[in-house]
């Protein structure tokens, strides 16, 4: 099991492409967050003044209690749209990991199952049970890789349909509080 210095290069250049490729998504990622809290901020901003100025018009009391409940949804629903916006942009950079990260599995498992299958091929007579077990416990490992990226899948999924249920709640809630008013 020899690796010649082509294959060691290569190697070397496959995983040195991987890692720029990751660091290109996470950036990208990163810069998408950037945006999204520039354009927040800039929105609070200008909504907090424009608020600012139609308290100080009210005319009395009820009309600055009417204002601020009437507050309460649009704040809700912005909120949840910005929670969105930031977990789409998570979920997007961590499926191109993901992605990314499968495909390496599968390289290096392909990888480990030919230098197995060369090593197996090679082995001395009489070794016949020890190359069984070998090859037993090679398809376990795949079993179980196979399993967890399974079930991380469902995971997320679980985890994207909660998040939804409960940004729905929230805006509900938050509608039912701004009728009250």
């Amino acid at each position: 099991m020899n690796m010649t210095l082509d294959q060691m290069t290569a190697t070397t250049k496959a995983n040195l492409d991987t890692v720029n490729g990751l660091s290109t998504k996470s950036f990208a990622g990163f810069e998408k967050m950037v945006e999204l809290n520039m354009a927040a901020a800039k929105a609070i901003m200008t909504e907090s003044f424009e608020f600012a100025q139609t308290l100080l018009a009210a005319k009395d009391v009820q009309q600055v209690m009417a204002l601020q409940t009437g507050l309460v949804a649009p704040m809700a629903e912005k909120a949840a749209a910005y929670g969105r916006h930031v977990y789409g942009i998570a979920i997007e950079t961590s499926a191109e990991f993901t992605k990314a990260m499968e495909g390496k599995a599968a390289e290096n498992q392909k990888a480990f199952t030919q230098a197995m299958d060369s090593m197996t091929k090679n082995a001395p007579a009489g070794t016949e049970s020890a190359v069984a077990v070998l090859k037993s416990a090679l398809a376990s490992s795949q079993s179980a890789i196979e399993s967890a990226q399974n079930t991380a899948k469902k995971a997320l999924a679980m985890a994207e349909s909660n998040v939804s249920a409960v940004t729905e709640q929230a805006l509900s809630a938050a509608a039912a509080v701004s009728k009250k008013a």
